[in-house]
């Protein structure tokens, strides 16, 4: 009789994105028409170039990205089974830039376990 593998011990990753103007997020990962919708809906939050913002110093976008990351998230933690993430069949996770134009993003994962 043959013993079963031993389990991987669980462990938790966290990420995190350690920008003001982006997030991270789990989301939709089939349909390329979610994150399109979901720009549409950030928009709608925090448009850029209101003139009601004062702060302004790298351009339109500039406040309104920092509003949008306000309103999403910079971090997820993620469970892990059997040394695989444990997300949803349509599930990825992303880093969702609030800014006009892209930039260089880091992101920093902890594992606890």
């Amino acid at each position: 009789m043959l013993s079963p593998a031993p389990a991987s011990p669980p462990v938790l990753p966290m990420c995190s994105c350690a920008h003001t103007s982006c997030a991270l997020t789990i989301t939709e990962n089939a349909d390329p028409d979610v994150r399109r919708d979901l720009e549409t809906l950030a928009q709608r939050w925090a448009p850029d170039g209101d003139p009601a913002y004062g702060h302004d110093l790298e351009g339109d976008d500039d406040m309104a990205a920092h509003a949008r990351s306000v309103l999403t998230d910079s971090s997820v933690t993620v469970p892990v089974g059997n040394g695989r993430l444990l997300l949803g069949t349509w599930q990825g996770i992303y880093v969702w830039e609030h800014r006009a134009h892209g930039h260089l993003r880091e992101v920093v994962v902890t594992v606890t376990g």
